[in-house]
């Protein structure tokens, strides 16, 4: 059996869970078995440091490594998780550029030493092509790099074309992924790039080339000429590039490896707007791929998209490679190439994977979940402690950490932290009595409180609390004649408020019995009149399916902005616009306004 190498744009790295069949497990242990990959790249993660979790990063049997937005939280994000038992990378780096720093060091990549970095990373003069500085480049989050002894695995979320405020830093980042591709085929290196690129490659890889064509008034020739799309074309083997190629980029070094397996496929589309709704009817684009460097294209046995695969808008997309791949003269075992020397021997494993394989930027090592137990761990019987050798305390020390022990539980006494100290108090102010019960009754709360030390004066004593008795009875007895006399004065005036509505009742009787009794109130109209009020209206329905509408609300700007509108519920079609007799989304379209005044 081959390695599988699974892509997905995940869009949250929790979104599939609330989808079928992750649902079911909600593990990522669980999806990574149903998607049955042994290296899995997502883009898109949008998760902090500060919330990253056991669940994601100490996954059973799998290595993790993030590369997450220093400024913009929650935003873009790629991880790479890998299977222990199939493979181990020897280098992992995080970032396009190299200018990072490296995990527990203050020099970046590549200023490491040779041994300790991937290499391949683009030279000033290629950075200077772009006017982006090239740490913002690595500042998004967007490209985690691992090196296999077989080749290097670069996972990447390109930015996206959104408006013309980010095309200088869309085509920076484009730009130094092609110099730093390029740079590792020229030193020798294979390389696997996969991840979404945010580039549909020719018109057969998206459902609205027409459109976008008429819009902007371009040829096919020109649609595929626009920036972005020239510089991928020239990067693939096969690529569409009119005119003269551009300098330092005369070859083409990188296998579509989907499009290999499938060259005629028309629909092979990985992206859906949900806006629209246009996953079911299949309008989308093809903008995640898995590719490679031009000799190992001999190396895959299949490569396909995964459209039934919900939870997100893209769906995933796998490449698998051979059990055996021809390095050199000779054919390798791919499980020999895709580890450390001395882990595999044609196959079979010699060596068990270790902490020792574990590199630097692995999430297992982050200081929160470094040397975590597990719940395995918890349970294993703990180390016996060994008897204490101190000398026994004295009566009057022991005393006190008695009564330290029966307060504070398991809280060590200061008797036993430090050397004791003789006590100053004597030996009559140790208290012998049995503890106190409580408060008893109400009466107890005056009660002074009985204390057990007499002295000389005891009999003084005894008269201040006789006095302190009789003051005390006195305020009660006031007390209770005050009570008395209140509830006394309620009575008398509640018998004066009955006087008063026994003479008001035969006047409110006369003045009822003048009203008209035909004025009967219908309690089943009353009630359809406040429902009617209340209650949402019923929706229009369509022209051509005669369904129910959805209301939606404009958010394009100009007068209409803000305004809500219903529509077909249906979703579009192949074609991408509305259509007549069709299973498709029919034109209509009613505001809201207009359907409530024919309500009405």
């Amino acid at each position: 059996m081959g390695l599988r190498i699974t892509t997905w744009n995940v869009n949250g790295i929790r979104n599939p869970f609330g989808f079928q069949p992750w649902r079911d497990k909600r593990t990522f242990e669980g999806m990574f078995d149903i998607l049955e990959a042994d290296i899995v790249v997502m883009q898109e993660v949008k998760i902090q440091r500060k919330d990253l979790c056991d669940d994601m990063v100490l996954v059973p049997g799998w290595d993790c490594y993030f590369s997450l937005p220093k400024y913009k939280k929650g935003y873009s994000g790629v991880a790479i998780y890998t299977r222990q038992a199939v493979c181990a990378p020897v280098r992992a780096e995080e970032g396009i550029t190299g200018f990072l720093p490296s995990p527990n060091s203050s020099l970046s990549y590549r200023e490491l030493p040779t041994d300790k970095q991937i290499g391949g990373y683009p030279s000033m003069a290629q950075l200077s092509r772009s006017p982006t500085d090239p740490a913002t480049l690595d500042s998004e989050g967007r490209a985690v790099l691992l090196e296999f002894p077989a080749f290097v695995l670069v996972g990447v979320y390109c930015p996206a074309n959104r408006d013309e405020s980010r095309d200088d830093f869309r085509l920076g980042f484009l730009d130094a992924l092609d110099a730093r591709v390029r740079n590792l085929v020229r030193d020798g290196k294979r390389v696997f790039l996969t991840g979404d690129l945010n580039i549909s490659r020719e018109e057969i890889d998206t459902a609205n080339a027409e459109e976008q064509m008429r819009k902007r008034g371009l040829s096919p020739d020109e649609f595929v000429a626009t920036p972005s799309r020239r510089l991928f074309n020239q990067l693939l083997l096969d690529g569409k590039v009119y005119g003269e190629r551009d300098a330092d980029r005369e070859t083409a070094v990188l296998w579509d490896i989907c499009r290999g397996f499938h060259p005629d496929r028309r629909g092979m589309f990985t992206c859906w707007e949900q806006k629209i709704n246009a996953r079911p009817g299949n309008f989308g684009s093809r903008i995640d791929y898995v590719l490679c460097s031009a000799d190992m294209k001999d190396w895959f046995e299949d490569s396909n998209i995964q459209e039934g695969l919900m939870g997100s808008d893209h769906c995933p997309v796998y490449a698998v490679i051979k059990a055996k791949v021809p390095i050199g003269s000779d054919d390798t075992d791919i499980l020999d190439a895709m580890n450390p020397c001395g882990v595999f021997d044609r196959g079979t494993r010699v060596r068990k994977y270790s902490s020792q394989d574990i590199l630097a930027l692995s999430g297992r090592l982050l200081p929160e979940f470094d040397r975590r137990r597990t719940i395995r761990d918890m349970f294993k019987a703990s180390p016996k402690r060994t008897p204490s050798t101190q000398p026994p305390l004295p009566a009057a020390t022991a005393n006190t950490a008695l009564s330290h022990t029966s307060v504070a539980g398991t809280k060590r006494s200061r008797s036993v932290e430090g050397p004791t100290q003789p006590l100053k108090r004597s030996v009559s102010t140790v208290n012998t009595n049995p503890p106190s019960k409580g408060q008893q009754s109400l009466k107890g709360f005056f009660k002074p409180k009985i204390t057990s030390d007499v002295d000389t004066n005891g009999k003084a004593n005894l008269e201040q609390e006789a006095s302190l008795q009789l003051d005390q009875e006195s305020f009660l007895r006031e007390k209770q004649d005050s009570q008395l006399k209140q509830e006394k004065q309620v009575l008398q005036e509640g018998a004066s408020q009955k006087a008063n509505a026994e003479i008001e009742s035969p006047r409110r009787q006369q003045q009822l019995d003048g009203q008209d009794d035909d004025v009967l109130i219908d309690p089943i109209v009353s009630k359809e009149s406040w429902t009617k009020l209340f209650s949402k209206k019923d929706p229009p329905r369509c022209e051509s399916h005669n369904e129910p509408c959805i209301s939606l609300l404009t958010k394009k700007a100009g007068v209409n902005c803000g305004r809500s509108f219903w529509m077909c519920a249906r979703p579009l079609g192949p074609s991408g616009v509305k259509e007549r007799g069709s299973q498709w989304r029919c034109p209509t379209f009613i505001w809201s306004s207009d359907w409530s005044n024919t309500a009405d």
